[in-house]
């Protein structure tokens, strides 16, 4: 008893995968989804394992790589390359670190603004907007 494989136009692959078949397309241009052969007078036919690629693409981007990056991951993607995807999950990992710093100080610098907006009464100048302005705005 043999298995059949499924297969899918681009329109049902995206369907499935849950993007838009220009974003299947775009994905092909940049070598990270594979174009099927297009047999003469037949339209292409992706399978199972081209959506797996999609999902993996998908979830890549997720959690923040760059298609430049999910590209280097495609390459490492036999299993046997751990160490180096290892390291480009750490580069991921501190850049995310750092992300967080840089939002916690925006939260910090917003609240301090807002706070006093709340504050002001009978003020002609906004605080917000004059920090914006005049560039008095603490980074951390």
């Amino acid at each position: 008893m043999s298995k059949k494989r499924r297969t899918m136009t681009i329109g049902a692959l995206a369907k499935a995968a849950g993007i838009g078949v220009e974003t299947i397309r775009y994905y092909q241009r940049r070598g990270l989804v594979a174009e099927p052969e297009k047999p003469y007078g037949s339209i292409r036919h992706y399978d199972d394992q081209a959506l797996g690629r999609l999902h993996f693409i998908r979830t890549a981007q997720w959690l923040g790589f760059s298609l430049d990056e999910i590209a280097e991951l495609l390459i490492l993607q036999d299993g046997t390359h751990c160490n180096e995807a290892r390291v480009l999950g750490e580069q991921k990992l501190t850049s995310v670190r750092q992300k967080i710093r840089s939002l916690q100080g925006i939260e910090k610098a917003l609240d301090g603004l807002v706070h006093a907006c709340s504050a002001q009464r009978m003020n002609v100048e906004c605080p917000l907007i004059a920090s914006l302005q005049h560039g008095v705005v603490q980074y951390s």
